[in-house]
């Protein structure tokens, strides 16, 4: 790319940004050899936005245009445009100015003039507003501290683009033109919009991502077995209500139909005839970027690359990942992988299973995110393993295993699950944190409306995995714990940790103190709950221990006198099976669902306060209390989280 022969091309003013809609576009400077991509970006705006932006007739950019336009020096006339595909979508220039509103002559004029132009197809995608926080960074970069600008009164798009960015401002009016002056000097409005916007749009992009209208998976094997065809058969399985393609280069010309599952089936992705929100790629890495080529020229919103061979291979595969993401965000994509596990939502008006897990989890309100595929199976495993989900407590809402996560991360996800009303409590297991300024961010205003638990991985010091291109350094594990803390993360050490604090918070109210009644027939398991207790700098109370002969009706009883008292906040309950006349000796004689029952019937009367059971040997008890719980009396809808009023959440006896 040629260079300014003033100052050097800034590189650091490149940057990839997701739109409103959820897709992306790159924003970087404009140079020399951008002149025929302006001139038709130009030939493509409508007569009206051109005399918007000239107030006048002016049908197409004179030779002098095109160089004024695209030579700059980069301190006091710069211009940036935003890029899809490789072509301009919209266009932002400032030019130093004086007070008279003349060009600067001297380096201490602090103001500038400002002006955008955008495509009109790619109007109300939050273009211009991306490009307003760009270049006013710039502008301050270089000792601008204010801008100005003049727009048609009938121009309300762009005006409303300035007055709604949060910066102080004057407005006035004078010859059948609004001007408008802003201080760029950042303000606590003005950081809310900005990261308003990029939580809005993140979270859009994630939402496309995980309700596709339709899906290509392309790779798919024409014989059973192989990754792809994997990928195929959970698509299926999961009773996906969009649409499904099997899309292969190997496959016979005039085929039509892949047997036996009867799915549509293409040679090349730009056979098939209407639109594809997701493809699922499983081709050797030397071939994705051929496939990418072709999604994005199809308009494919999204890329799932369950490809391995990038960054866990090396430094040639770390190169291949890099130019892999910026191929899918030169099309305005948002790519998952690669090397990725897959993404599950449990909407019944999605049921996505765009996976390698071989079953789909039942419909819940947890959301799950990790970067590695083996620990993704494990989670997913653990939480079936403890109920059915729908209806249950082990559902889950949404799931994504990012693999290298050259692109979707934990962060975006945050952004998602911040706002999603299907999810109650967010899961995440990072093996790093590539931006830990971001995700504390992100983590503290998630878990003001929800729970966030994380458990850390072995790259948990804040390097970024192979290949992710965010500036790292590597943070000591006590920073690590105290960033965590300060965010209001529960922080975990392991899987079965990490699935047992989700489905303690997924399933109970939050406790209204730290105060705890402990309870049960064992005093080892008693006592031991209680040094838990104050390891954990919590106030327990004596624990009340119980004979080896109590029945489900005395632990009812004592269920009930301890939820009663104004001295506990939450309860623990131990169990062991239990020996006496008529009591079955064996686990699974009944005395779990009879114990399941009674502890159930004790806490229905005081909802706010959440119980939770430890036992020994008792599968019964651990599956009747799994299971959904009897259908409650209709009370007010009110959003679950920290924030919420106590007995918000369906209360019922947790087993961890």
């Amino acid at each position: 790319m040629q260079k300014s022969q003033d100052h050097a091309y800034p590189t650091h003013w490149e940057a990839d940004v997701v739109l409103r809609d959820g897709g992306t576009a790159r924003i970087r400077p404009i140079t020399p050899d951008d002149a025929e991509r302006l001139v038709s970006f130009y030939e493509q705006v409508s007569d009206e936005s051109k005399y918007y932006r000239f107030f006048a007739p002016y049908p197409r950019l004179s030779d002098r245009d095109v160089h004024r336009f695209t030579h700059h020096d980069y301190v006091d006339r710069v211009g940036l445009a935003a890029t899809v595909g490789g072509e301009f979508i919209a266009t932002v220039r400032y030019d130093r100015i004086n007070d008279q509103g003349l060009p600067a002559q001297d380096p201490e004029d602090d103001q500038a003039e400002v002006a955008f132009l955008v495509q009109d197809a790619h109007q109300g995608r939050g273009v211009a507003s991306a490009l307003l926080e760009h270049i006013a960074a710039v502008a301050r970069e270089r000792g601008i501290r204010r801008f100005a600008a003049e727009v048609l009164p009938a121009n309300s798009k762009m005006i409303k683009v300035f007055t709604d960015a949060g910066y102080t401002h004057k407005r006035t009016f004078e010859d059948g033109v609004v001007r408008l002056e802003f201080d760029l000097e950042p303000t606590e409005q003005s950081m809310a919009v900005m990261r308003g916007r990029e939580q809005r749009a993140e979270a859009r992009s994630v939402q496309r991502l995980l309700t596709p209208r339709s899906v290509a998976v392309i790779g798919t094997g024409r014989a059973p077995g192989g990754v792809g065809r994997t990928a195929l058969r959970s698509l299926l399985d999961s009773g996906f209500t969009g649409g499904v393609h099997a899309v292969n280069h190997a496959f016979p010309e005039g085929m039509q139909r892949l047997d036996p599952e009867g799915v549509p089936a293409v040679r090349a992705l730009p056979e098939i005839s209407e639109p594809v929100d997701l493809a699922v790629i499983a081709v050797p890495a030397d071939s994705v970027p051929d496939v990418v080529r072709d999604c994005g020229e199809h308009g494919v919103q999204g890329v799932l690359i369950l490809t391995s061979g990038y960054a866990e291979a090396g430094p040639d595969g770390r190169e291949r990942q890099r130019a892999l993401l910026r191929q899918a965000r030169s099309y305005g994509m948002r790519l998952i992988g690669p090397n990725a596990f897959g993404l599950i939502n449990t909407a019944p008006g999605v049921r996505l299973n765009a996976s390698l897990a071989p079953q789909m989890p039942g419909a819940g309100h947890i959301g799950l995110f990790t970067q590695s595929g083996a620990i993704g199976i494990a989670l997913l495993s653990g939480l079936h393993a403890r109920g059915p989900g729908d209806g249950g407590i082990a559902g889950i809402s949404a799931f994504v295993s990012a693999g290298n996560r050259a692109d979707v991360s934990g962060n975006d996800l945050l952004q998602y699950w911040y706002e999603d009303p299907d999810t109650d409590v967010v899961i995440l297991y990072l093996e790093s944190i590539g931006n830990p300024r971001k995700f504390a961010r992100l983590a503290r205003r998630t878990a003001a409306v929800k729970p966030v638990v994380v458990a850390r991985g072995a790259r948990h010091n804040g390097t970024a995995p192979p290949g992710h291109a965010v500036p790292t350094v590597r943070v000591p594990d006590s920073t690590v714990a105290a960033l965590m803390r300060q965010a209001g993360v529960i922080r975990v050490d392991t899987v079965t940790e990490l699935i047992d604090a989700g489905l303690l918070l997924a399933s109970q109210p939050l406790p209204a103190g730290s105060r705890i009644a402990i309870l049960g027939n064992s005093e080892s398991l008693a006592l031991l709950a209680y040094d838990a207790c104050l390891t954990e700098r919590l106030r327990p109370q004596r624990p009340h221990v119980l004979t080896s002969t109590a029945t489900p009706d005395d632990f009812r009883a004592a269920l009930a006198e301890a939820l009663a008292g104004d001295g506990c906040d939450a309860v623990v309950v131990t169990a062991i099976p239990w020996v006496g006349e008529g009591a079955a000796v064996s686990p699974g004689g009944g005395e779990g669902a009879a114990l399941a029952a009674a502890l159930r019937t004790a806490a229905e009367a005081h909802p706010e306060k959440p119980v939770t059971v430890v036992h020994l040997a008792m599968n019964e008890l651990a599956e009747t209390l799994a299971a959904p719980a009897p259908a409650p009396a209709p009370a007010p809808a009110a959003a679950s989280g920290p924030d919420a009023p106590a007995g918000d959440r369906a209360a019922r006896p947790q087993d961890p």
